[in-house]
Parts: C-alpha cells; sequence; structure tokens
C-alpha cells in the first residue's frame, strides 16, 4: 500500500495531471501531503473531473510535444519523483490521428525523459503506458513482463514504442546516476469523473442518464477491469521501491486476479443494476477498426517484489463506479466523492493486509 509518510513533503512532477486517473492521483498525493506539480494540456472533457476537483477555471498548459516547454516545466518543478500520465489514451481517437498519437506517446515520452536527465534532484520516475503494448496472438493467456512488445493499432504500438524509448535512456542515462526508472503497465480503468469518448462506463452513464439506448460494438470482448484507485496506488508503490532501489524492476504489470476477467456485457450488466436503468443494444463484433479479443494481465511480479494486490471486487468496482456518478449528478461534490473513495481503499487495503498477517 502507499505509504502516506513517504510522500509527505515529496516534490512531484505529475504529467497528465488534468486527465482522468491524473486528476484522481493529483488528489491523492496532495492528500498525502506531497507537493505537486503539473505538467499537462487543458482539460479535454466538460465536465471535467480537474475542474469540479479543484475549483479552479485556469491551467498553465504545457504541451508534451513542446520540448522546450517541457524542459522549462522540468527545471521550474525540480522534482524528486516523476509520474508520468500524459498521454493520448485513446484506441479509437488513435486510428482517428495516429500521427498526432506517436508524437504525444512516443516524442512525447523522449521529450520529458530527456529533460530529466539533467534534473539535479531526481531519484525516481514511474512511466505509465498500458496493458495494450503486448504483441496480442489471442490465445487466452494473461501477459507477463517478458512477453513480446507490439500494436496492432497506433495506440497501442505507440506505447510499445514509449516501452522501448523509456529502456533506452534508463540504460544510456539514468541507470549510472542511480535514479530508478520503470514503466507500469495498466489498462481499462474505471471510477467516477471520467467522461472520455469511447470507454464504456462514461458512455453508459451519458446514455442512459438521458434516456438513450447504449450501443456496445463487442460485448464478448474481455478486458482487465479495475478501479482507477489500484493501478493509482500500484504506481505509488513502484516509485517508492526505486526511490529505495532503483533497479528493482524495469516494468511491471498492476491488473485485477486473473481468475476474475469479465466480458463488456458482463460490465454493463453490473453497471444497469447498480445504476437502475438503461437500454443496450449489443453489437456482434464486427462494428470499428481491429481491437483485442482478449486481455488481461499478470500482475504476479507486481505481487512478488511489492506486495501488491488487488482491494475490490469487480462487482464492488462498478457498484462504486455507477454510485458515484449518481451521487454527483444529484450534487454531491466530486471532491467530497473522491476522498471518501480513497478513504475507503485505504482502509480496505489496512484490512487485507491485516488479514494477510
Amino acid at each position: 500500500m502507499a505509504n502516506p509518510h513517504f510522500w509527505n513533503g515529496k516534490r512531484v512532477l505529475l504529467t497528465g495531471h488534468t486527465g482522468f486517473k491524473g486528476s484522481w492521483l493529483g488528489l491523492w498525493l496532495a492528500d498525502m501531503g506531497a507537493e505537486v506539480s503539473g505538467l499537462s494540456l487543458e482539460p479535454d472533457t466538460d465536465p471535467s473531473l480537474f475542474r469540479l476537483l479543484n475549483g479552479a477555471p485556469d491551467v498553465q498548459p504545457c504541451d508534451i510535444r513542446d520540448r522546450t516547454a517541457v524542459a522549462a516545466r522540468v527545471a521550474s518543478s525540480r522534482p524528486e519523483i516523476v509520474l508520468h500520465l500524459a498521454a493520448q489514451p485513446l484506441v479509437r481517437a488513435g486510428y482517428r490521428d495516429p500521427l498526432a498519437t506517436y508524437e504525444t506517446n512516443v516524442q512525447g515520452t523522449a521529450n520529458l525523459l530527456d529533460a530529466l536527465r539533467i534534473a539535479p534532484d531526481l531519484r525516481a520516475v514511474v512511466v505509465v503506458t498500458t496493458d495494450k503494448v503486448y504483441e496480442n496472438p489471442e490465445t487466452g493467456r494473461p501477459f507477463v513482463e517478458t512477453d513480446p512488445l507490439g500494436g496492432h493499432d497506433p495506440y497501442s504500438a505507440s506505447k510499445a514504442a514509449a516501452e522501448i524509448v523509456t529502456a533506452s535512456y534508463r540504460s544510456s542515462f539514468f541507470a549510472a546516476r542511480r535514479i530508478g526508472v520503470a514503466t507500469a503497465r495498466a489498462g481499462n480503468v474505471i471510477g467516477g469523473g471520467d467522461w472520455a469518448e469511447d470507454r464504456l462506463i462514461p458512455d453508459a452513464v451519458r446514455a442512459w442518464g438521458n434516456g438513450r439506448v447504449l450501443e456496445v460494438r463487442r460485448p464478448g470482448a474481455v478486458r482487465p477491469w479495475q478501479h482507477v484507485l489500484e493501478p493509482l496506488n500500484g504506481y505509488l508503490m513502484m516509485a517508492e521501491r526505486l526511490w529505495a532501489e532503483p533497479d528493482f524492476a524495469p516494468s511491471l504489470n498492476f491488473g485485477p486476479d486473473i481468475h476474475s476477467a469479465a466480458t463488456v456485457g458482463n460490465v454493463l450488466e453490473r453497471a444497469r443494476e447498480t445504476f437502475g436503468q438503461g437500454d443496450v443494444q449489443l453489437g456482434d463484433g464486427s462494428a470499428g477498426p481491429h481491437e483485442a479479443g482478449y486481455l488481461m494481465l499478470d500482475s504476479a511480479r507486481a505481487t512478488a517484489t511489492l506486495g501488491y494486490k488487488p482491494c475490490w471486487s469487480l462487482d464492488e468496482t462498478v457498484r462504486r463506479t455507477m454510485a458515484w456518478y449518481r451521487a454527483q449528478a444529484s450534487g454531491v461534490p466530486s471532491r467530497q466523492l473522491c476522498l471518501a473513495d480513497i478513504t475507503d481503499f485505504r482502509q480496505s487495503l489496512t484490512v487485507d493486509l491485516r488479514e494477510a498477517v
């Protein structure tokens, strides 16, 4: 479990801090007493979780593709720890604009790592990629960290390339300085406050909240569904370990228990039950560009090296997510809802740790 005492007073540069995962992580870090600096574009959804949490209309945008701007932000923030979440994060958006996807996810990662080469106080860097970095022959086997990297679509390939860029910078520049640099692979996170396009739960909330039918392209696709706090906890634990032991692991998977695989259709059934309403039109899997049919991660290495353990079941994850949206729509402040989830998550992890002893 992430250690609040470790993070208190740490200078943290969080890229992608205005996005869905970045907003949750920024709130959690600040709640633990970290001094958080952000590097991100303006929020690209309306509503925006970042705006709702911070109540401030202004963001000093910094495009990860702008090498000069990135170097200036790194210099001004003087980070001790960097958590790199900035990305073009959507598969279908990658098909629509592959060049922008590569520029953001590959060149942007290189821009950041290059600026960090001369950061004087740097101790640890976690580069967040995705569960989709692996070459996927659709064998029905969960991926382990030593499986070959690949990527059929531009988004997946760009994230696999970011893995290679990170490994190169680690070997060429950071290892000699004893700076821990590693990649974290996770995906298909759900939780309150995501309003992105082409994501299952946000699409469902928009459709059902407005009395529309939700159209689902691939109801049989299997994904490693998990609450957003699960991988964020993994990223924090990874950074703590890199601080103390820079070369402990080059990459780790953070996913749910491999026996909890669920299809898109399964998740929707749970979501509709909690939401209380909603019609669904299921496709036959043929619409749209290629997407993986089966995708799961084996997180045994994270368990062995960090003591990482998923906390909430899929039922609990979906229940909490849909309850978050219903409460937010009824007027409960987003910050209150997120902090309550963070508190409950910490308490659940503490109980699990006590029971394991």
